[in-house]
């Protein structure tokens, strides 16, 4: 959105307003926004967290569903009551909060200044506000993908919701959005608002998939979908919605291989609302106005080893750099980031100037490779995350044709985020090769 960029904002009026100095700027303070914040406070600078809602918390407000902190606290919370535990301890911090507050523009300065000061600029009841960091975290997490973007044909009454926003309905404004529903993609909160929508006496008449496989945690269909008996339909999707005032009924087909709905497959469904859970996009409008580098695949930014983007003292986490599936990874990753934020501000941590530059592409059936450049010959943590499910492959990292890596060989699931540590004598290994790409390949293995 080229209304965000900080040269659209009239410099006189900027000079005017209140300006307050920190050295680590949080955006988001959600899950992923509190872990940095606290992070970088650990490491001993002083952070601001910037929200636009009157609340920290995030999307974990309203996910009152267990589930939460099975790996970070090893016991299983709700997502309110993982949120409250980070909310604690900010709020036992001399951590600066600026809640109901928007941010509209990020200064970056000058990309290779190594001393550069990022002015964030937001907007709240108070009027205008400038904070200047030497580094910043981008913490905004996701939206869900809509009607519009997935172009459902059909007239356009009302009944139709994204699975959040029902869910934000149900679980915080007490609304019931409908009473009989069709919910499209098994993402997790569709599935999850599946079963919360039963519970709260709305008639599921099924889940409709346009893959051949579920798409959320095999958990989460099993204890949302297989526990209530709602039938799951894959290989189906929605091809029209019918209705004028309100969704009267949605018409699902069946596709083929090429996703294509199959004609003479047709069928009516009566409902009086669709819920739609058909995947998340990171909110990255502030980067790109920050002009901060997105990869394709992602739609996050592309960071290297320490989370930090292309603008030097700009880091990213959570689910604004690429979508999570466990709150407790969100909470791991964000940890690191805010802990190499405030290395950066303090002066502390690596050089500016990188020992190397190796560039992360995927292949075979990884969808994406994160992060998407390494900069230091250390131990390098690189996640990815398939595009189909398969019951036997191996991961294998390629420089020039050449194999320099494989690892076991077992199942993935693209529901599930892959990680595996990338061990520095690799990395250098690329190096003696004289390459600037390293590759990492997913490829299945014929069984016996």
């Amino acid at each position: 959105m080229a209304e965000l960029k900080s040269s659209a904002i009239d410099c006189s009026v900027v000079e005017a307003v209140q300006t307050q100095a920190f050295d680590v700027v949080v955006i988001g303070g959600g899950p992923a926004g509190m872990a940095a914040a606290l992070a970088a406070h650990k490491a001993g600078a002083r952070v601001a967290i910037v929200e636009r809602e009157q609340h920290l918390g995030g999307i974990l407000r309203q996910c009152i569903h267990p589930g939460f902190g099975l790996s970070h606290f090893k016991q299983e919370l709700t997502g309110p009551e993982y949120a409250q535990r980070f909310i604690d301890q900010v709020h036992a911090t001399d951590i600066v909060l600026f809640l109901n507050s928007m941010v509209i523009g990020i200064d970056s300065g000058e990309p290779t200044e190594d001393t550069a000061v990022h002015a964030v600029t937001l907007m709240s009841t108070a009027g205008m506000l400038q904070l200047t960091g030497r580094a910043v975290v981008l913490a905004m997490g996701c939206r869900e993908r809509t009607r519009s973007e997935i172009k459902i044909p059909g007239s356009r009454p009302a009944g139709v919701f994204t699975a959040g926003l029902a869910q934000r309905y149900i679980n915080i404004e007490n609304l019931k959005p409908g009473s009989r529903a069709v919910i499209l993609g098994s993402g997790d909160i569709g599935l999850i608002m599946a079963r919360r929508c039963t519970l709260e006496g709305i008639s599921v008449e099924g889940v409709y998939e346009l893959m051949p496989y579920a798409n959320g945690l095999r958990r989460n269909v099993k204890n949302c979908l297989d526990d209530f008996d709602i039938p799951l339909h894959l290989s189906t999707t929605v091809t029209r919605v019918i209705g004028h005032d309100r969704v009267e009924a949605v018409e699902v087909s069946q596709v083929d291989e090429r996703l294509a709905p199959i004609a003479g497959t047709e069928r009516i469904v009566p409902c009086d609302t669709l819920l739609l859970s058909v995947g998340l996009i990171p909110e990255n409008e502030l980067s790109v106005a920050a002009g901060v580098e997105l990869d394709p695949r992602t739609r996050g930014a592309v960071v290297d080893q320490s989370l930090q983007t292309g603008v030097p003292g700009i880091f990213a986490c959570g689910n604004a750099l690429h979508v999570h599936d466990l709150a407790d990874n969100v909470t791991t990753e964000s940890e690191h980031a805010g802990a190499a934020a405030a290395a950066w501000a303090l002066g502390t941590g690596a050089s500016a100037v990188p020992d190397c530059e190796l560039t992360v592409s995927p292949a075979g059936i990884a969808g994406y490779a994160l992060p998407g450049r390494i900069t230091a010959v250390a131990l390098t943590k690189l996640n990815f995350r398939v595009r189909r499910p398969v019951n036997t492959a191996c991961v294998r990292i390629l420089a020039d044709g050449e194999e320099l890596f494989i690892g076991k060989v077992r199942a993935f699931k693209p529901s599930v985020m892959e990680s595996f540590p990338l061990p520095a004598k690799v990395i250098q290994r690329a190096l003696d090769l004289g390459v600037s790409e390293i590759v990492l390949s997913v490829d299945p293995v014929e069984e016996a």
